[in-house]
């Protein structure tokens, strides 16, 4: 083989430079793919607002006074609403609230699934075909939403059959991003894998190599439909995907994001994308500022300006800003879903509440005696002294086990045995209940007479 004057063979120098031209090749097609899948994104994200406003100012008429002021700088308007003789009381408000989502729910314009989508697994509950139908409504109206049903309702479950339909009846593949606490990605990708298979969701999470490997191998367009990602993980690779266009970001424990100005409120407004859905299960703060927080990242092109948001209800006093901050939950019902187990879960038992008071051990009485009076020889048992400097704690650790205090444990060496039991009454107790449970024959006739005689456990 010839060699160049580096020693080079002239066939590997070739190869390697037709390998470089295909690698070449290969990023141009990417970034082609790349391009024409953000435009379309963009172009859709241009259509969505037209009719947007319209849809607003029908659901309530402040709406109008907020897209005045944002397009032209006028005096702001007088008044806040309604007088005061016509304000309602805060339940008529909750029940008109609850009664207006019913009737949306079930009389919504436009498409009105009565069947879930065929390539969701499983069967969806009535509510929450309900609540896949409301977000459908949003997306028509190109609205951003909150989702803020109570835990247990399946707010993972209505969010996954959203991108399900828009996959089978849009032909819209994604690309969506999740953002969520780093300890709940796993159960976002079982729940996307379990519900809706055909989804293909890449984690995006790891070392720097990992994350390199999945930059170039799995977070490339046309690959995926979803991102599923941590806060910290937007944060660190936001260059990485703000090269995309995103259809759905959804904010999993939105809560997060209530202050403007933290690092992740900032960084998922530098994104890209089509709509934003907020997911959380904590009910909405009595917080203006939190309040116009959450509506400026739906609606920034209306609720631009705290200064002006602040001035429009004009806040003066602490009675004042609890009438502004029911206003401002009419505000948001056009974005906002909250249901409660009670109202759509009617086959549930109802919750039953016991509440077992147990006494102290004679161990435990002597050392909250000493508490009290401050005796540290009866406290430390011996210990080094130490001043006692929150009373409180002291006494919530003497409730909870008497072994908490050094010294008090015989030992050592330190044995495992019933004296664990029988110097905490909270333990006793909690023996009685688990030996009901899984062995009822050791308890008969309801009582734990027998159990403490032969165990020689506290009475």
């Amino acid at each position: 083989q010839a060699e160049d004057p580096a020693g080079i063979p002239e066939v590997g120098k070739q190869e390697r430079a037709r390998l470089k031209q295909l690698q070449k090749l290969k990023k141009q097609k990417i970034q082609e793919i790349l391009q024409t899948q953000n435009a379309a994104i963009n172009a859709d994200m241009n259509k969505k607002g037209k009719g947007r406003l319209k849809y607003l100012l029908q659901q309530t008429e402040i709406f109008a006074h907020f897209a005045e002021g944002s397009q032209t700088k006028e005096k702001k308007p007088r008044g806040r609403g309604r007088p005061a003789s016509k304000r309602r009381a805060v339940e008529e408000d909750d029940e008109e609230y609850l009664q207006e989502e019913e009737d949306a729910l079930a009389s919504s314009v436009g498409t009105h699934l009565l069947v879930q989508p065929s390539c969701i697994n499983g069967q969806m509950r009535d509510y929450q075909l309900a609540g896949l139908n409301w977000l459908i409504r949003l997306y028509e109206n190109g609205i951003n939403g909150i989702l803020a049903d109570e835990m247990g309702l399946g707010k993972t479950l209505q969010t996954i059959s959203l991108m399900g339909y828009l996959h089978e009846f849009r032909g819209i593949t994604g690309p969506h991003m999740v953002v969520a606490p780093k300890s709940t990605l796993g159960n976002w990708m079982n729940e996307i894998a379990r519900f809706c298979p055909l989804l293909r969701a890449v984690k995006f999470l790891g070392n720097p190599e990992e994350r390199n490997h999945i930059r170039e191998k799995l977070l490339q367009p046309g690959k995926f439909d979803v991102c599923v990602t941590s806060f910290e993980m937007a944060i660190k690779e936001k260059n990485a995907l703000k090269r995309f266009s995103w259809r759905y970001i959804i904010i999993d424990e939105a809560h997060r994001i209530k202050n403007e100005n933290s690092l992740l409120s900032k960084t998922m407004r530098l994104f890209s994308t089509n709509y934003r859905l907020l997911i959380t299960g904590t009910p909405l703060q009595n917080n203006l500022h939190e309040l116009w927080s959450l509506l400026n990242f739906l609606l920034p092109e209306i609720f631009s300006s705290a200064d002006t948001f602040d001035e429009w209800f004009q806040i003066t006093g602490e009675n004042d800003q609890q009438e502004v901050v029911q206003q401002l939950h009419k505000v948001l019902r056009p974005f906002l879903l909250r249901r409660l187990k009670s109202d759509v879960e009617k086959g549930l038992p109802p919750k039953k509440e016991i509440i077992l008071k147990v006494g102290m051990s004679q161990m435990q009485k002597q050392y909250y005696r000493g508490l009290l009076q401050k005796d540290l020889e009866v406290i430390n048992a011996g210990g080094e002294r130490k001043r006692l400097l929150n009373i409180a704690m002291q006494l919530r650790k003497c409730c909870n086990h008497p072994y908490l205090f050094q010294g008090a444990e015989p030992g050592p060496p330190y044995t495992t045995g019933d004296h664990l039991i029988e110097t905490a009454g909270m333990f006793f107790m909690l023996t009685i209940l688990l030996l009901q449970f899984y062995n009822p024959a050791l308890l008969n006739n309801n009582s734990c007479d027998i159990y403490c005689r032969e165990n020689g456990a506290l009475r």
